[in-house]
């Protein structure tokens, strides 16, 4: 029991986050709590990391060897399809843009394939802890950033050994990194309150995310959709990987300046991605206890 004439020691220990009834709560109260609470998806994150056992020497290596050998069977396919005529792309050329652009790709199916069933497996968490919800799969794709660093070095080497040299410009290819990551978030958000009301939601991902690399340009450079029917150009460019990966792909392989519109049209994929997943999620994310459990 508390002596006589001491003060109350709960002040500043427990802080209250109170979930919103209906509709969208105040945002700025929301965001700021979730800054606040960044630590808790780093947290999550970090179990999740420790709980796959990517932490370990073989977890770490197969981080690397696993898009590597995705990358090797590629260009053995598109290679034995496609053949190397008088136009065709150089071996090293197509390797290098397979695996720069196969390695980015990855990132954004890594935060989708994550996100999905991020608040779905979440258990006890949803019940016991109160925070914002927005949190989980934000957590979720921090795990699929920190499986795509090893990545980088891995394709730098790679692009030496393509015959590329490194350039300044190359350093710029962090814009579109950014564009895909934050469209990764709202990708997670999505997918992950979709997951809540219909669980057959992530079987389907592999598929859909197979599908859409075939329509990005992973397999393919952007240049060869020069002459293709114009419905054809018009519903790639609709895709938002062709602007995400094609300047990324241009900065980091061929240390090129990407055409203005491909700047804005990645910066523009990835705000709607981020506002549209976000004010989804938030919206629905009272219900997730109920719904889950």
């Amino acid at each position: 029991m508390p002596m006589k004439g001491s003060a109350p020691s709960d002040a500043g220990i427990y802080q209250q986050f109170t979930p919103h009834r209906a509709g969208l709560p105040n945002l700025v109260e929301y965001f700021s709590e979730l800054w606040r609470r960044r630590e808790f998806a780093q947290e999550m994150s970090k179990a999740r990391i420790r709980g796959s056992n990517d932490n370990t020497v073989f977890g770490t290596l197969w981080l690397v060897l696993d898009p590597l050998l995705q990358a090797a069977i590629y260009f053995v396919l598109i290679s034995f399809i496609r053949g190397h005529g008088a136009n065709s792309p150089s071996p090293a050329a197509t390797i290098a843009h397979l695996t720069g652009a196969l390695f980015a790709f990855r990132l954004c199916q890594g935060c989708l394939n994550s996100g999905a069933r991020s608040v779905t497996s979440a258990g006890k968490v949803l019940l016991n802890t109160n925070f914002p919800r927005l949190l989980i799969p934000l957590s979720a794709v921090r795990t699929a950033f920190i499986h795509f660093l090893p990545t980088i070095p891995l394709y730098l080497i790679i692009h030496l050994l393509a015959g590329g040299t490194w350039s300044v410009k190359m350093l710029a290819s962090v814009f579109f990194l950014l564009c895909l990551l934050a469209f990764g978030m709202g990708l997670a958000a999505l997918a992950a309150t979709l997951t809540v009301y219909f669980r057959d939601f992530a079987n389907f991902l592999p598929y859909i995310a197979r599908l859409w690399m075939y329509m990005s340009p992973v397999l393919w450079f952007p240049e060869q959709m020069t002459g293709r029917p114009v419905a054809v150009r018009a519903l790639i460019q609709l895709n938002p990987m062709y602007s995400m990966l094609g300047g990324y792909s241009e900065l980091i392989q061929q240390a090129q300046w990407p055409p203005m519109h491909t700047w804005l049209t990645a910066a523009g994929w990835a705000a709607a991605s981020i506002v549209v997943g976000f004010l989804f999620f938030i919206s629905r994310e009272r219900e997730f206890a109920v719904r889950v459990l």
